[in-house]
């Protein structure tokens, strides 16, 4: 595989589709990602003060370049409604390189 600079691909749940969708669309104004996919209903089971929980919710999917990882970091956690939420960040092995062009580009050349 060419080695190419790694995207990143991060995650949080949300309790409703409305608090994702504009999360997702902070990070996009925020230039913090070049995707931010919004899935759900899911059915979240966890524990909770000791205790098991099922909870309807909410995924964001984001898709960033390395650079944008701290600054969507704070942006999350600063807006986001848990005590403790979920924020799962991992190192993709390979990017598609038109992909990773589109991306690049993407981030470079934001006109708002």
């Amino acid at each position: 595989m060419p080695a190419a600079t790694a995207m990143l691909i991060a995650t949080t749940t949300l309790p409703t589709r409305r608090e994702a969708d504009a999360l997702a669309a902070t990070a996009i104004a925020q230039n913090l990602a070049v995707c931010a996919q919004v899935e759900g209903p899911l059915q979240s089971h966890y524990v909770w003060e000791g205790r098991p929980t099922v909870s309807e919710e909410w995924r964001v999917t984001y898709k960033l370049l390395p650079e944008t990882a701290g600054p969507l970091s704070a942006c999350v956690h600063a807006a986001h409604p848990y005590t403790a939420p979920q924020w799962l960040v991992v190192k993709v092995e390979h990017t598609g390189e038109k992909y990773l062009s589109w991306a690049r580009q993407a981030r470079s050349s934001v006109n708002f």
